[in-house]
């Protein structure tokens, strides 16, 4: 993905604030020399914050007449309106090596033994990796294919088929569980409901001309 940028030369709470009310977002980009401050259109951010490639890929930065490849590392959101704060992101080049989340992509999981057979659950147990890799390496998201999947099975980061090149950094436990299966309780039948029959409707009584009659 591109986006522009454009070089920010005031610093301080009251540049940052003339920006944003200015739909302007300041910004950092650092790493490979010094530091550039920079500052970017907030709708055409905001809408690119809303694509998962802007998260988890390298991206290209037109700046001054020059395009760089950066990494978005870190982004601040006002705590109940839409406005972006403030973005952070990092030069890289093709020898960088990153540590960066990446999205896991689940596929054929609704023709699983699992599911197609067996009528389990399959639980997401986590639904992004953080991994490492050279930054010319590093993928958009991860397929998880889970078409062999059936009941009782766990997926562990052990059996993932990962890209070349890429490591999974796991914090905690050394194998978690990517993927579940659970058996889905079956509901109770329901009891059969008695109506009870209804009483007969008592009879009316005969008025006295009747029964003189």
């Amino acid at each position: 993905m591109k986006f522009v940028a454009f070089e920010r030369t005031k610093q301080g709470t009251g540049a940052s604030r003339r920006l944003r009310n200015a739909d302007k977002v300041p910004g950092i980009v650092y790493g490979a020399g010094t530091p550039t401050m920079i500052e970017l259109d907030h709708n055409a951010l905001f809408h690119a914050l809303k694509k998962e490639a802007f998260h988890s890929t390298i991206l290209e930065m037109e700046l001054a007449g020059k395009t760089s490849q950066v990494l978005l590392r870190d982004y601040q959101l006002h705590p109940f309106r839409q406005i972006v704060l403030h973005i952070d992101f990092q030069r890289v080049d093709a020898t960088t090596k990153i540590t960066k989340k990446i999205p896991l992509h689940f596929v054929n999981e609704e023709n699983s033994p699992a599911v197609k057979t067996d009528k389990c659950l399959v639980n997401h147990v986590v639904t992004e990796l953080r991994v490492q890799c050279l930054a010319s390496a590093l993928p958009e998201y991860i397929t998880i294919d889970l078409g062999e999947l059936t009941k009782g099975q766990s997926l562990h980061v052990s059996d993932l088929k990962l890209p070349a090149g890429i490591t999974v950094v796991t914090q905690g436990k050394p194998n978690p569980v990517i993927v579940s299966t659970s058996v889905v309780a079956e509901e109770e039948e329901a009891a059969p409901v008695v109506v009870a029959a209804a009483a007969p409707a008592p009879k009316a009584k005969k008025s006295e001309k009747q029964n003189k009659k």
